[in-house]
C-alpha cells in the first residue's frame, strides 16, 4: 500500500467549474446547522446528569437510544427519499430535528429525555442521506468530491465554533445557559429548512420515465460492488471514527495517564487540521483513483494509532503529550481524503431511482461502525488491554485499506474517479 499515486504529478485537466448557486446555498445551511450542533454536541450527558440530576447510566442510554432508533429509520428514510425526492425530506427533517433539540431545554425526567431523543433520531436518520442525495442531484459528477469535501469542512468549522461559544457560556449551576443553547440549536435547524425551501426546481420526484423503473433494497443488496464498498467502509469507520470517539480519550487518560484537557486540545488540533487542509486535499485527489485514496486513508489512520501507541513505553511527559496531540492531527489528514471520496463513490454506484436507498445504506454503515468501534474500545480498554486495542484498530485500518485496493477491480474508471489520462 503506497501513497505514491496521490503524490505523482496530476494529469493536465480543466479547472473544476464553480459549484452551482443551489449547492452553495445548501452548504450555507449546512454550516449554519453545524454551528448549532456545536453549541450542544459535547454537553448532552453533562446536561442530563449535572443539570437534570439523571444518573450517568440513564444519560448514556439516552445517547444509545438515538442510535437504535436511527437503525430502524434509515432504511425507511431511503425509500421515502426515492419516492418523493430529497428536497422535501431535507426540509422536513431539520424541522423535526429543531423540535427535538429544542425539546431538550424542557426535559426534566428520564422519560422526557427518551421521548426527545426519539424525535432527534427520527430527524437525524432522515436528514443525512437526504442531504447527500440532494448534493448528488444538484452538482455534476466531477463536482461531487469537491462538494462533499466542502460540506465536511463546513461541518467541522461550524461544530468547532459552536463548541468554542458554548464553552464560554455553559454553567451547570445555571440551567438556563443550557436551555438557551438547545433553543439556539433548534433555531439553526429551522433556518436550514427555510434555506432549502428556497431551492426551486431541484430535488423533487424523478420524472415518470425514471420512476417507472422498479427497484428497492433487494437491488441495493444485489449490487456486489456496493456491498464490498460497505464492508470496507464498515471496517475502516469502526477502526477509525468509532475508535476515535471513545477509545482515544479513554486510552489517553487511562493508559497514558494524561490530563483530560490534553484530549480536548487533541480534538481541537484535529478540527483545525481538517479546516485548514480540506481544500488542499480536494485538489490533491481530483482525478485520482478513489479506491487507492481509501487505501491511503487506511494507512494514515493506522499510522495515527501507531503514533498513539508509541507513547506507552515513554516516560518523558512532554514527549507523551506531543504524541497524544499528534495522533488526531495525522488522523485528520486521512479524514480530509476520506470524507469527499466515500459519498462520491456511493453516489457514483447508485442508479438515480435508488440514490436515496444507497445513501441510507451508507448512513446505516456509519451507525453500525459508531456502535462497534466504541464497544470494542470499551471491552479491551476496560480489561486493561490498551496495547491489544492499538493493534486491533491499526490492523483494522490496514485490512480495510488492502480491501480498498482490491475493490478497484470491481469499479469502472469513471466510478473510481479516474480522468481519461490516468486510465490504463
Amino acid at each position: 500500500m503506497s501513497a505514491a499515486p496521490l503524490l505523482a504529478e496530476p494529469p493536465a485537466r480543466p479547472a473544476t467549474p464553480r459549484l452551482p448557486a443551489a449547492a452553495r446555498r445548501l452548504l450555507t445551511g449546512t454550516a449554519l446547522s453545524a454551528l448549532g450542533n456545536g453549541l450542544v454536541l459535547p454537553f448532552l450527558v453533562i446536561y442530563l446528569h449535572d443539570v437534570r440530576a439523571m444518573s450517568t447510566a440513564v444519560a448514556g442510554l439516552v445517547v444509545a437510544w438515538q442510535a437504535v432508533v436511527g437503525f430502524g429509520v434509515s432504511p425507511l428514510a431511503g425509500s421515502l427519499i426515492d419516492r418523493v425526492g430529497p428536497r422535501p425530506v431535507v426540509i422536513a427533517a431539520p424541522l423535526v430535528m429543531a423540535c427535538g433539540v429544542a425539546g431538550y431545554a424542557l426535559v426534566l425526567v428520564p422519560w422526557q429525555a427518551f421521548a426527545t431523543a426519539t424525535v432527534v433520531a427520527l430527524g437525524n436518520a432522515a436528514m443525512w442521506p437526504a442531504v447527500s442525495t440532494l448534493i448528488a442531484r444538484i452538482v455534476s459528477e466531477e463536482q461531487r468530491q469537491r462538494a462533499f469535501g466542502i460540506q465536511f469542512m463546513l461541518l467541522n468549522l461550524g461544530i468547532g465554533l459552536g463548541g468554542l461559544i458554548s464553552g464560554l457560556v455553559v454553567d451547570t449551576s445555571r440551567p438556563v445557559t443550557f436551555q438557551w443553547l438547545y433553543l439556539a440549536d433548534g433555531l439553526t435547524f429551522v433556518l436550514y429548512a427555510v434555506i432549502v425551501s428556497t431551492l426551486r426546481g431541484v430535488g423533487g420526484p424523478l420524472p415518470a420515465a425514471e420512476t417507472d423503473q422498479q427497484g428497492g433494497y433487494r437491488d441495493v443488496l444485489r449490487d456486489r460492488t456496493m456491498l464490498r464498498l460497505s464492508a470496507v467502509a464498515l471496517v475502516l469507520l469502526a477502526s477509525g471514527y468509532g475508535a476515535l470517539e471513545l477509545g482515544y480519550p479513554a486510552f489517553v487518560t487511562q493508559v497514558l495517564d494524561v490530563a483530560p484537557r490534553v484530549v480536548a486540545f487533541g480534538f481541537v488540533g484535529n478540527t483545525l487540521a481538517i479546516v485548514l487542509g480540506q481544500m488542499f486535499a480536494i485538489r490533491l485527489i481530483q482525478g485520482r483513483s478513489r479506491s487507492r485514496v481509501l487505501a491511503v486513508v487506511g494507512l494514515l489512520w493506522a499510522v495515527s494509532w501507531g503514533v498513539l501507541g508509541l507513547a506507552v513505553p515513554i516516560s518523558t511527559q512532554a514527549v507523551v503529550v506531543t504524541l497524544v496531540l499528534a495522533a488526531p492531527v495525522v488522523f485528520a489528514l486521512g479524514e480530509t481524503l476520506f470524507q469527499p471520496v466515500l459519498p462520491a463513490l456511493v453516489n457514483e454506484l447508485a442508479p438515480e431511482h435508488l440514490r436515496g436507498r444507497y445513501n441510507a445504506m451508507s448512513s446505516l454503515v456509519w451507525n453500525v461502525a459508531g456502535v462497534a468501534g466504541p464497544a470494542v474500545a470499551g471491552l479491551l480498554l476496560g480489561a486493561h488491554l490498551g496495547g491489544l486495542w492499538i493493534a486491533v484498530v491499526a490492523g483494522g485500518c490496514l485490512l480495510a485499506g488492502a480491501a480498498a485496493l482490491r475493490l478497484r477491480r470491481a469499479l469502472t474508471p469513471a466510478q473510481d474517479g479516474l480522468l481519461p489520462a490516468e486510465v490504463g
